[in-house]
């Protein structure tokens, strides 16, 4: 019983985040004898199962919506210590709920390191994507229509940091203004309109690239509902700041396999979490119809 309390304590310091020392002070804190760093890593070993059965589940049904970012860690390869990009893939299903799907860690600009994401995620069972959200990383833009047949669109968030980081520190707040009046349009043409107007006034501190500016036009051909949550990689990006609190206290990762050990089970503590919400993250009546099996209905889902 004392080595099962033990284990349990120890896993749970681990994926919160807890120094191997203050597992150690923790565990005495609690009447037993101490633990060595080499105990606590024996212990926390029993958590790979648990997440490769997690990251390696069947993914059925529709999934219209897939939201893809990358946080970036080191790690100890060859005797060098290098940063490497883990990507998160988090997607929305013809339920309305949201799941954690995948993690890849890699080089973010290879396309070759797409391909096999993507087609990884495939063999799995994801099918029914019609939209990608994702900064643009050059190689993952190609790929969504060669492995997916999905479409793309910029996160309207890094679109806009990128512009901002051209614009000058005296101008950010003005072309930061002229921006969200594109983005504020409530249809799709009168969005490309305003962005036509919006890079003219903004010409003269910066230039906002016309593939940028159509890509997050895009925006406004999806449903008006889905918008706010699709216009950035936002439902990530917080995952990512939890990944980077607890990751700090590794500081350098000795392998790739620690990496998928610790943020596999910050994820799969996260994608805990959202299956026992009670709330759908995307409305039943609105997402549903996107599906492209004809078996999925409102009424068949409701059943």
């Amino acid at each position: 019983m004392a080595e099962k309390a033990l284990t349990a304590v120890v896993q749970e310091a681990y994926v919160q985040g807890v120094s191997t020392r203050s597992v150690d002070d923790l565990v005495q804190a609690m009447g037993m004898t101490g633990i060595s760093k080499s105990e606590v890593s024996r212990l926390c070993g029993e958590i790979d199962d648990k997440v490769k059965a997690f990251l390696a589940r069947p993914i059925e049904g529709d999934w219209p919506y897939l939201w893809i970012d990358a946080t970036y860690v080191k790690v100890r390869q060859n005797g060098r210590i290098v940063s490497v990009a883990v990507i998160v893939a988090v997607g929305v299903n013809s339920d309305g709920r949201r799941e954690v799907l995948r993690i890849g860690i890699g080089p973010s600009e290879a396309e070759t390191f797409w391909t096999a994401f993507l087609r990884q995620l495939a063999r799995r069972g994801l099918r029914g994507v019609k939209l990608v959200v994702s900064d643009a990383h050059e190689g993952i833009k190609p790929t969504v229509a060669k492995v997916l047949d999905a479409s793309w669109q910029r996160c309207r968030v890094h679109f806009m940091r990128n512009a901002l980081a051209h614009a000058g520190k005296s101008g950010r707040r003005v072309v930061s203004a002229f921006i969200a009046t594109a983005f504020a349009q409530d249809d799709a043409e009168a969005a490309r309109t305003q962005w036509r107007k919006v890079a003219d006034q903004a010409a003269q501190t910066c230039r906002l690239p016309r593939r940028g500016r159509d890509r997050c036009a895009r925006l406004h051909d999806l449903s008006a509902q889905h918008r706010t949550k699709l216009h950035s990689t936002n439902p990530i990006e917080r995952l990512n700041g939890e990944i980077k609190r607890r990751t700090e206290v590794v500081g350098i990762f000795p392998n790739d396999d620690a990496i998928t050990r610790l943020i596999g089970a910050i994820l799969l503590e996260q994608n805990d979490e959202w299956a026992v919400q009670r709330a759908r993250y995307m409305a039943l009546e609105t997402i549903a119809p996107l599906s492209d099996d004809p078996s999925v209905s409102i009424t068949a889902i409701a059943s």
